[in-house]
């Protein structure tokens, strides 16, 4: 049973979506200029381009946080920087943010989430997999250079 609340972005939780993110990425690869850029201004990146941060917090502390943003293609989404705090690792957080972005993408209409990962993340591999996630072929250009696999969540049959 999930004991805590998803909520949409405020402002006030931004500096949570950078800690969250810089502490994700330093323990399993690097920051990237480009990570840096969006985690500093998620408004700019994110919220005014029509994407959307969620948190799950409880007790008025944010344990994790996960982000969808828009690629070229409207009715497809990039799931995207999804951390949780090291303390509360373990507990599906990450897994009840993954099905909050599934059920929104889902009720507004999108056809698709996409995102990219790293097959040393075997744990997230095997998570998205589950989830109904199948590899694409990565393109030449990816966008973060620690990536080396495309996943994709139809959601329209």
């Amino acid at each position: 049973m999930k004991s805590f609340e998803i909520i949409p972005f405020d402002n006030q939780y931004a500096r949570d979506f950078y800690e969250l993110n810089i502490e994700w990425l330093t323990t399993y690869f690097y920051v990237e200029p480009f990570d840096e850029e969006v985690l500093s201004k998620p408004e700019t990146y994110i919220i005014n381009k029509g994407g959307h941060i969620f948190f799950a917090k409880r007790d008025g502390i944010i344990l994790g946080t996960v982000a969808l943003m828009p690629t070229q293609n409207p009715k497809v989404f990039e799931l995207t920087k999804m951390a949780v705090r090291p303390n509360f690792r373990g507990q599906q957080i990450g897994q009840h943010l993954l099905q909050h972005c599934i059920d929104f993408a889902k009720s507004i209409a999108l056809d698709a989430l996409m995102l990219y990962s790293a097959t040393k993340l075997e744990n997230a591999i095997y998570i998205y997999r589950k989830f109904g996630f199948v590899k694409l072929e990565l393109e030449k250009e990816s966008p973060y250079q620690r990536s080396d696999i495309k996943m994709e969540l139809k959601l329209t049959t």
